[in-house]
């Protein structure tokens, strides 16, 4: 058993940083033809339409955790842009990163992938607007924060090289965290346990994903190869979803944080919002 657990995780490892290293090298590479300023510009613009969707790309093309994303979060607020195009980024940031997003769509498929992108764009997008139509712009303290300050960068390998080993030095270790989770996982724990505890049919596992997954902190990079095996064991992909979407969306640091640069009733409804987010996208993937 101990044996199998083992190979289970050298195979998933393995699998991982092929991925990983191949996928954020292009990435960054790729990242030279983004022009930072011109989505700096459409991200406080009149249209908040069209700002909603240059915050979904800001937060796509910027690989940050939940934690990483304040500053960001201040630099924008500082720039006075619009407050639902900042909650916008706040909420889909951690959850659209686009080298873990390509490893999900390899690891768990192209259609989940589909599905889950476009979930937590649309309901990053409604609670952004939401939150601002509640005049919850009201509940930002005025802090002063060093932000995040988007470089242009050029076509670059060695450059490229280098924040693909940067990337490899913050994400990398919860993917092989991930990994060894998954394996045990997939080594130790019955099969039949788990598929008649969390199987499909046990719908009330998906808001208690939900709400399980802040305190625990789990990065979407970890979670990737955690799913892969509480699938194939057959644990539902609701649950499974709701746990990756708020394990990400919101964690313990990031309110800590948050609390710094948002009063109490603002912090309140963001976390109310990812639990709510992630337990209406798991019934979603339950349904389907």
């Amino acid at each position: 058993m101990w044996m199998d657990t083992f190979q289970s995780f050298f195979s998933i490892a393995l699998e991982l940083t092929i991925l990983f290293v191949v996928i954020s090298f292009v990435i960054n590479l790729l990242q030279a033809y983004i022009p930072y300023e011109k989505v700096e510009q459409y991200l406080g613009g009149k249209n908040k339409g069209i700002g909603a969707l240059f915050a979904l790309l800001f937060a796509f093309v910027t690989p940050f955790c939940s934690c990483s994303t304040i500053p960001v979060v201040v630099n924008m607020l500082k720039k006075k842009m619009p407050f639902s195009i900042v909650m916008i980024f706040l909420f889909s940031s951690p959850l659209l990163d686009p080298t873990i997003i390509t490893i999900m769509g390899v690891v768990l498929g192209w259609k989940v992938t589909m599905i889950y992108i476009v979930i937590t764009a649309v309901f990053s997008v409604i609670t952004g607007f939401a939150l601002e139509a509640f005049g919850f712009e009201k509940s930002v303290k005025n802090v002063v924060m060093s932000g995040y300050q988007a470089e242009t960068k050029k076509f670059d390998i060695k450059v490229a090289l280098r924040e693909t080993m940067n990337l490899m030095r913050s994400v990398y270790p919860y993917l092989i965290l991930g990994a060894a989770i998954g394996a045990v996982i997939h080594g130790l724990v019955p099969t039949n346990w788990i598929a008649s505890t969390f199987g499909s049919d046990n719908w009330w596992i998906v808001p208690i994903a939900a709400v399980v997954g802040i305190p625990l902190y789990i990065r979407l990079s970890s979670m990737i190869p955690i799913s892969q095996v509480l699938i194939a064991k057959g644990m539902a992909l609701g649950p499974v979803m709701a746990l990756m979407i708020s394990s990400a969306g919101a964690s313990l640091p990031e309110v800590v944080l948050l609390k710094s640069i948002f009063k109490k009733e603002l912090v309140i409804m963001f976390v109310l919002s990812v639990i709510t987010m992630s337990t209406i996208s798991g019934f979603i993937f339950y349904l389907v």
